[in-house]
């Protein structure tokens, strides 16, 4: 089992004059205690479980851009990005950018987007949610028809796009890793059957019937069911000098013994940068093992 870092939240004690600062200096230590995949969210205000909206919420795709040049190995993604908040042509491009100037480290992680608040505030579509999943089929399909030689027309339902020229195309091949947020069993987990090399779940009791349902839908498509990483979303609780891990370890073997392969998520005090490195010292290696 892998480990990954979701940062959800940018308020941090020394304020948005160091925020470069510390943004750099955590995920330089994520990447050296182990941890395979770096994540922000894909909001522009930040969201009520987190905090008041007017807390601090960076841009996703410009921050990852940011991380990708003070990183080496760790993947980077928005975990997820709102379908409809970027035109699905350039979406592409963006995630296609990311990839090569991080040399191969990008995943695109999208979902239908819920957050109508911020939309609305912004001035953001969000049409109803049978549209928003229509359109993020679509922008699957441009996105894949983007990120190979294939630079015919696109001609869907909502998304017209003449030519799907993508170059410099991404270094990873035959495309940046796709991940689809959400547990939804009619429409999301049926797209990650039909498009995904990951899904996004969450240690619920309803975690092994969703999981039970993506394995019905791949069967449903012809799609190995085994090639699809399965992830959980859950906080990365070790304590402030490590009186979690033995529980948290716990927890990582109950969720490999239902096929869990990574776990995501917030770390508590990040940017203290001690329980990042307690994760690298006590939970990495533990957990590389399950």
């Amino acid at each position: 089992m892998e480990l990954g870092l979701h940062l959800p939240v940018f308020t941090y004690p020394d304020g948005t004059p160091a925020l470069a600062r510390d943004l750099g200096r955590i995920a330089e230590a994520a990447e050296d205690a182990g941890l395979t995949k770096l994540s922000v969210m894909d909001h522009v205000w930040q969201i009520g479980v987190m905090g008041p909206p007017e807390l601090d919420m960076l841009e996703a795709y410009t921050t990852l851009g940011f991380l990708a040049a003070r990183t080496k190995r760790i993947k980077l993604m928005a975990w997820v990005t709102g379908v409809v908040y970027r035109e699905p042509g350039l979406l592409a491009k963006i995630v296609s950018t990311l990839d090569v100037l991080s040399e191969g480290r990008a995943w695109l992680g999208i979902g239908a987007a819920w957050n109508e608040h911020e939309s609305r505030g912004l001035g953001l579509p969000f049409p109803p949610t049978a549209e928003r999943f229509e359109r993020l089929e679509e922008a699957l399909q441009i996105y894949l028809q983007m990120c190979s030689e294939d630079e015919s027309p696109y001609h869907g339902k909502h998304y017209q796009l003449e030519r799907t020229l993508n170059v410099p195309q991404p270094l990873q091949r035959p495309h940046p890793p796709i991940l689809i947020g959400g547990g939804g069993e009619r429409k999301t987990l049926r797209l990650v059957a039909k498009y995904a090399q990951a899904c996004n779940l969450f240690p619920s009791p309803e975690l092994e019937h969703k999981l039970d349902v993506l394995r019905q839908h791949c069967a449903d498509v012809g799609r190995d069911y085994d090639e699809i990483e399965k992830t959980v979303m859950m906080n990365l609780d070790v304590g402030a000098d490590g009186e979690n891990v033995d529980a948290f370890l716990d927890q990582l073997s109950e969720l490999a013994k239902l096929g869990i392969q990574h776990v995501h998520g917030r770390v508590m005090d990040v940017e203290t940068i001690r329980p990042l490195e307690i994760l690298g010292e006590r939970v990495v290696p533990a957990a590389a093992s399950l």
